[in-house]
């Protein structure tokens, strides 16, 4: 069989493909086969049909043609593991030559056209200079974590007095279209300034006290009138304000660890500045990434940004209203379809230059971590993701993450004060180990299953310790 590549676009190219009869041979032999079972001819069992009979029954024109399109496939998979190309799109196929069905001679020719990965040439990208915040954790920082702190522990009480910012209120709603009642309901709390309700609701409760109302206008987001614009009413039945427990040694024992208040902001003072030190691995992560992606310009091809744009305006994606897709929204999906696939491409460019590789703990860390964002059990989010054929997928944006971080790694990365930042913790060498795939999904279900197993023992410990002492249970 020959192949040759005829690029059409950086991204798109013609495969055209020659497969001599011998090498065709063996298809048209299986397409007697395949059709020597489905005919009936007396004196003949089922698939016991000598192939001059089938040629007189269904012509020798119909076998070639059904030995081309079993074989197709084969030969075009063979074709772009010789030509080395990567598919992204599904194939545009053409058969311009087929053998003459009275000889037993000749060839299958077709080409092919199909969207591809981008080749890139890199740029140097050790030493890239950016500049970051500064990770000075003030005093106002540590004051904020603390008041975090005591909010958790903080109380509800009731105030005669009108709703201001932060300030907790329970409410009735009634919602109204066209002057047609549409929704209402009734003792629902909410927290003013919170925005996480009706557009315009934080401006309507502000300065209402208890049994007062205003009407607004807004735009109902969800249910059978989305997209809609609605009257609210809103009642206020009541108002209250958070009430801090004071921060002393007391409450240092009661939220902590610690026994003093001063050890109980050490710690915070602490915590704030490694939450800055983060903040700042992440701004250099983005500017560095940023910055690569100035160096070097990536085709991407259309076929994924119409893959994209059909998969995110499906009906089934929508929130039902009309702004959902609209010229402004498309544009927005499009640039950052772009973008991600550009990311993609130059970040597995650096990863096969570093000889990046993904060791198993890695890829479970990766698994235990996505099932969290998911709120699954990483057992279960294992074996979905195993069955569904996306531990390829998971390696891969893993070794994209190492990549990342190499390139981090061998950035020069200042502050706003001048001062060198160390990122050295935030980073993480690459490994050299490469995946096992079956091994990394076992090993993830093992650490899932020992994870379940560990609470109910010590629940098991702590059921007996408690027999023992008669628990006041």
């Amino acid at each position: 069989m020959k192949s040759a590549v005829e690029n059409l676009t950086p991204t798109r190219v013609k495969l055209n493909v020659e497969v001599p009869f011998e090498e065709l041979k063996p298809s048209i032999d299986e397409a007697y086969k395949t059709i020597g079972s489905q005919i009936q001819v007396p004196g003949f069992r089922k698939g016991k049909v000598p192939s001059k009979l089938i040629d007189q029954r269904v012509g020798r024109g119909y076998v070639i043609e059904t030995a081309i399109n079993e074989g197709l496939n084969g030969f075009y998979q063979n074709a772009v593991q010789e030509s080395g190309i990567r598919p992204l799109s599904r194939p545009e196929v053409e058969i311009t030559e087929v053998p003459d069905p009275a000889a037993t001679e000749g060839q299958l020719s077709f080409h092919v056209e199909v969207d591809i990965r981008p080749e890139i040439e890199l740029p140097e990208y050790s030493g890239l200079e950016v500049t970051v915040e500064a990770a000075e954790a003030s005093d106002a920082d540590v004051e904020k974590a603390l008041d975090d702190l005591r909010g958790r522990f903080g109380t509800l009480k009731s105030v005669d007095r009108p709703a201001a910012q932060d300030d907790f209120i329970t409410i009735d709603l009634t919602a109204k279209v066209n002057g047609e009642e549409v929704d209402s309901a009734a003792d629902l709390s909410y927290q003013v300034g919170a925005g996480t309700m009706l557009e315009g609701m934080d401006e309507a409760v502000t300065g209402l006290s208890a049994d007062e109302d205003a009407t607004f206008m807004t735009t109902l987001a969800g249910g059978e009138h989305a997209g809609e614009e609605a009257e609210v009413k809103v009642v206020i039945k009541a108002v209250k304000e958070r009430e801090l427990p004071e921060a002393n040694d007391d409450f240092a024992q009661l939220a902590s660890e610690f026994d003093t208040i001063a050890e109980l902001k050490e710690d915070l003072a602490k915590q704030a500045a490694d939450s800055k030190v983060m903040e700042q691995g992440v701004e250099a992560r983005d500017k560095v990434l940023d910055k690569l992606m100035e160096l070097v310009e990536v085709p991407v091809p259309e076929s994924v940004i119409e893959e994209q744009l059909e998969q995110h305006f499906r009906p089934e994606n929508s929130d039902g209203s009309e702004e959902h897709d609209t010229e402004e929204h498309r544009a927005e999906v499009r640039q950052n379809t772009e973008r991600a696939f550009q990311n993609e491409i130059i970040l597995d460019a650096v990863a096969d230059k570093e000889e990046v590789g993904v060791s198993q703990a890695e890829l479970i860390d990766y698994i235990v971590s996505s099932a969290s964002q998911y709120g699954m059990d990483p057992n279960q989010f294992a074996q979905l993701i195993d069955q569904s054929g996306q531990v390829p997928m998971m390696v891969s944006e893993v070794r994209r993450r190492k990549a990342l971080a190499k390139v981090l790694e061998l950035a020069k990365v200042t502050d706003t004060n001048g001062a060198e930042v160390d990122l050295s913790d935030f980073v993480r060498p690459a490994g050299e180990e490469e995946p096992n795939v079956e091994d990394m999904i076992a090993a993830a279900q093992a650490e899932a299953a020992q994870a379940e197993e560990a609470p109910a023992e010590a629940a098991s410990e702590e059921s007996a310790d408690d027999s023992a002492a008669e628990s006041k249970a």
